[in-house]
């Protein structure tokens, strides 16, 4: 296994990255993310791994000040788990989320980089003018769906068989489903017996 990329955070807030021996800034170490490139900050005097805060970081600044990605609703949601009895299945389970979502994606990209060569350069000007889509545009779209499809899929089993076992009490004014009611069935009647067929008791002598 290579070893990772080191970047020293200095108390001045200053992070040093080893390999080009220059100082970097928190939107340089992003780019860092988004290039696929293993790397570790290490706090300058103690040797501290500091990389979750440092990517924190840059979850923050990117909420603050881009688009973003999650709402209030669902931050709050993540709060609430902190110190509860399921954080540990709560942070594997969007873990495990995002990546079939990041899986999905990256199918959907590989086949459309062997399909978008093959679409006739006119494409987009006949969509523009309502005229039809070429087949290969077609099964493109179709398989970007069918990629979707399988990420929400693959997101419900997941979720299934993570929360399967924990039993979760009937959400108030729902019971138990009624069973329908069943008619009891008369007993049937004894049969009558028919004239002459009694026969009388014998006396003794």
């Amino acid at each position: 296994m290579a070893t990772p990329r080191i970047i020293k955070k200095y108390p001045n807030r200053r992070l040093y990255d080893t390999e080009t021996s220059t100082y970097i800034t928190l939107a340089e170490v992003k780019d860092l993310v988004l290039g696929y490139k293993d790397f570790q900050v290490q706090d300058a005097k103690s040797g501290e791994d500091l990389t979750r805060a440092i990517l924190l970081q840059i979850i923050l600044e990117e909420e603050s000040g881009g688009v973003p990605m999650f709402s209030t609703d669902m931050l709050a949601n993540i709060i609430r788990y902190y110190g509860h009895s399921m954080q540990g299945l709560m942070g594997s389970y969007l873990e495990r989320s995002i990546h079939a979502f990041h899986e999905a994606q990256k199918r959907f990209q590989e086949q459309a980089q062997v399909l978008i060569p093959k679409v006739p350069p006119d494409t987009f000007t006949n969509i523009i003018s309502g005229q039809p889509i070429p087949q290969v545009m077609g099964g493109y779209l179709e398989k970007g769906a069918k990629a979707v499809i399988d990420m929400q899929d693959e997101l419900r089993t997941q979720a299934f068989k993570l929360f399967s076992g924990f039993p979760y009490a009937q959400p108030p004014g729902e019971g138990p489903a009624e069973e329908p009611p069943v008619t009891p069935v008369p007993p049937k009647a004894a049969p009558k017996p028919t004239r002459g067929s009694a026969r009388k008791p014998r006396t003794r002598k």
